[in-house]
């Protein structure tokens, strides 16, 4: 099995191809940013990046990522310099941080795509991802700051 996870490239062996995802990046690569949730898809917290777009890792098998690029929350950037990660921080949308990895990169992957989304397109873009500390109106502002910087 072979893939890139955060611009390096994986070889591993596994014996079994319907491992989720999640549990490669957390146990064989000791990436723990991405976290576990649910184990049904349903609530964002093990999203990742495959090829630019939202996935969740929980549900997605390793043997779907062969050949294929990776971004984890890891990844993103060396020292949170993303805007993204610098809106988050500059409007507070952390309390717990439980879901934040998968929001911060369900958010890149509406930028990416998006550019500079009005409040409906964010609702619905994030409306997967759960945030138990309720922060949805800070998550809103902070994607809006982000798509600003990021248009610059």
């Amino acid at each position: 099995m072979s893939f890139s996870v955060n611009k390096k490239e994986i070889k591993l062996e596994l014996d079994d191809p319907d491992m989720p995802l999640l549990w490669v990046l957390r146990d064989y690569l000791n990436l723990t940013g991405t976290k576990y949730g649910c184990g049904i898809g349903a609530c964002g917290a093990c999203t990742v990046l495959i090829d630019g777009v939202a996935r969740r890792s929980c549900v997605t098998p390793v043997s779907q990522v062969q050949g294929r690029d990776i971004t984890t929350i890891e990844g993103l950037s060396l020292h949170g310099e993303h805007p993204v990660q610098k809106a988050w921080v500059d409007q507070q949308v952390p309390q717990c941080g439980y879901c934040q990895s998968g929001q911060i990169l369900t958010a890149v992957a509406l930028l990416n795509r998006v550019g500079t989304p009005d409040d409906n397109v964010i609702k619905e873009a994030m409306s997967g991802v759960l945030c138990r500390c309720g922060t949805y109106p800070r998550i809103i502002k902070a994607i809006k700051q982000a798509a600003g910087e990021m248009e610059k």
